[in-house]
């Protein structure tokens, strides 16, 4: 959030989302990722895995975290958003990708990958690290809008690669439910942790029309 502009539904509105995203210096954005990170890690099973996606505006900061904190770091995933809007200043490239780094615990983890299952769905050939997959679809929000909701297929995709069913899923940033909403359907458990009230209760109606 830094007073610039997108495009929204064909219309020019501001990027700026809320308080937690306003603009911060490097330094003080790199504290944080590192306390989060480190937390996370706790936490985390000997076998586990992290997924974390982001832009350039931070993700280079998360990796280096990683690397810090002894993560072993297993993929590189740039997600295409086949449809992104366009860029409104015409002095850029479209921004249509977003890095999604998958990491274990650290370089002893034996982490679980469903190779057969990725082969597939991608019509028998290995999966790549570049996913095709589309923005949010409306539909998907009529309980209400985070700025940085993530559609379903690339929940879908991510839970099913790197867990079994029954296992445990903690989204730290729980946003609109979204993971434990696919992770429900998946038969994972789930745990979902956010500091903004109004997005838990985007969750809770989300669960309700579903369950």
């Amino acid at each position: 959030s830094d007073g610039g502009i997108t495009c929204s539904c064909g219309k020019m509105v501001s990027v700026n989302k809320a308080a937690w995203d306003s603009s911060r210096q490097i330094e003080e954005i790199h504290k944080f990722n590192l306390e989060w990170l480190r937390e996370c890690q706790r936490v985390l099973k000997p076998d586990g895995t992290i997924w974390i996606s982001g832009t350039f505006h931070n993700i280079y900061s998360i990796g280096l975290a990683l690397e810090i904190l002894g993560y072993k770091i297993l993929n590189n995933v740039t997600w295409f958003k086949t449809n992104s809007p366009p860029n409104l200043s015409c002095r850029y490239f479209t921004h249509s990708t977003e890095t999604i780094l998958w990491a274990g615990k650290n370089k002893k983890s034996r982490h679980f990958y469903n190779y057969n299952l990725m082969k597939e769905l991608n019509h028998g050939k290995q999966m790549r690290d570049v996913w095709e997959l589309p923005i949010i679809n409306k539909s998907e929000k009529k309980h209400g809008n985070h700025p940085t909701q993530k559609p379903k297929r690339l929940l879908e995709r991510i839970i099913l690669s790197s867990t079994q069913s029954g296992d445990l899923i903690l989204d730290p940033f729980n946003g609109s439910g979204t993971t434990g909403i696919v992770a429900k359907e998946k038969e994972r458990n789930y745990i979902g942790i956010d500091i903004m009230s109004e997005y838990l209760d985007i969750t809770t109606a989300r669960y309700q029309d579903i369950y």
